[in-house]
């Protein structure tokens, strides 16, 4: 224990603590070098979001420790003293669930989005009155209003019958005692949001980059602190703004000590202490901060038009048919997409109209899928003005 102390006296808070190696999606990875101040910090200021759950409750993690966002979070469950189980495997989570209860878990949205199909896929089975409760159900959820004062009674008695007869099944699927799902790294669907936080299960979605320890904003557990569509109130002793071009900048004691080995790109992004994104944001009622678009995705179509894709792709994804999709078209007359369809669910619409749905099919070529899938984006993109609407897709072959 001495030459325990002994160390701990030696290592001072600005000492490099890790090297994390950032993702590489907009470039080649690079090595992101985190000080004991950046990630204790970070913490200590993102601590206060997990007022909800108590020593004596449990945690469930599988996402990768070598990630800063699983990694800081594995450190905020030791500060609390939350126990945390670890799934035997990615393809166990959904009985790791079951046996160890969790009140929280780490997720991205992509893992969420199963979560939900799989309960779909359940509703699927149901006929007669059980699927109607259960249509019912889900058509409530979509209706749902983090703000309180904006659910009529009686849509709350409606919550409570859905709950009894549905909702309570969905907790039961993922542990039972379920308080918070907090996940990142990507925008979720406001569809899902919406229909996880009827069937009281508070989703929590944040922001933030390895560059910053990684927390900068979290929706809170507590309706007031929580906003359907944004990534949540700035966490304390973080610094935003928002520049003039629209990109978010923060600062604070958890931006990064700098690039490992490349001083001249950490001088590109930390400006005068502070942290530039590369994301377009704002605030909205001034509170809860909203990602619009990556800057570096941003493109101009041969018309002069400026396209975001964010929007577009997260709209699009929406249809239970699309499962990925890329929106394209630099230079080009307009706006086109790249998609991964969701096979399973064009089996179940197949199979619904009488169509037969063959596994050496095409995807790419084949008439039905793709008028299928061009019915569902021209009902999106009458969302959009005309310049942002897709105009030409092509599907993924397998």
């Amino acid at each position: 224990m001495q030459q325990i102390e002994h160390i701990k006296k030696q290592i001072q808070p600005d000492y490099l603590a890790t090297i994390i190696y950032t993702s590489g999606t907009t470039g080649n990875p690079k090595g992101v070098m985190l000080s004991h101040k950046n990630i204790v910090s970070n913490v200590l200021s993102s601590i206060e979001c997990f007022d909800f759950c108590d020593s004596n409750e449990c945690s469930l993690s599988f996402l990768p420790l070598n990630h800063v966002f699983e990694r800081t979070i594995m450190y905020i469950y030791l500060h609390k003293g939350i126990e945390v189980y670890f799934a035997e495997g990615m393809e166990t989570i959904a009985q790791n669930l079951k046996e160890v209860k969790p009140v929280v878990f780490t997720t991205v949205p992509r893992l969420l989005e199963k979560v939900y199909e799989k309960i779909d896929a359940k509703g699927s089975e149901l006929s007669g009155f059980k699927r109607k409760m259960f249509n019912w159900a889900v058509n409530l959820g979509l209706q749902y209003d983090v703000d309180p004062q904006n659910r009529s009674f009686l849509y709350n008695v409606q919550l409570k019958i859905a709950d009894a007869f549905i909702y309570k099944k969905w907790r039961e699927a993922i542990g039972g005692k379920i308080k918070a799902i907090i996940t990142g790294s990507a925008a979720c669907q406001v569809k899902l949001l919406k229909l996880f936080t009827a069937a009281n299960i508070i989703v929590m979605e944040g922001y933030g980059l390895t560059e910053t320890s990684p927390v900068v904003s979290v929706n809170r557990y507590q309706s007031s602190g929580r906003k359907f569509g944004t990534i949540g109130k700035v966490v304390k002793d973080v610094e935003v703004k928002i520049a003039d071009d629209g990109e978010i900048i923060c600062r604070g004691p958890n931006i990064m000590m700098g690039y490992y080995k490349h001083t001249e790109l950490t001088n590109e992004v930390v400006k005068d202490g502070w942290f530039y994104t590369g994301d377009i944001g704002t605030f909205i009622d001034n509170t809860f901060l909203k990602i619009t678009d990556r800057k570096k995705e941003i493109f101009k179509i041969s018309g002069g038009k400026y396209i975001a894709p964010l929007p577009i792709e997260n709209k699009m994804k929406e249809s239970p048919y699309i499962e990925q999709i890329m929106v394209v078209g630099q230079n080009e007359k307009f706006v086109g997409a790249l998609i991964v369809p969701s096979v399973d669910k064009i089996k179940e619409y197949f199979a619904k109209v009488g169509i037969q749905f063959d596994n050496e099919f095409d995807l790419s070529t084949n008439k039905d899928i793709l008028k299928l899938v061009r019915t569902e984006l021209n009902q999106f993109n009458q969302l959009f003005s005309a310049h942002e609407q897709v105009k030409k897709i092509s599907i993924s072959p397998n």
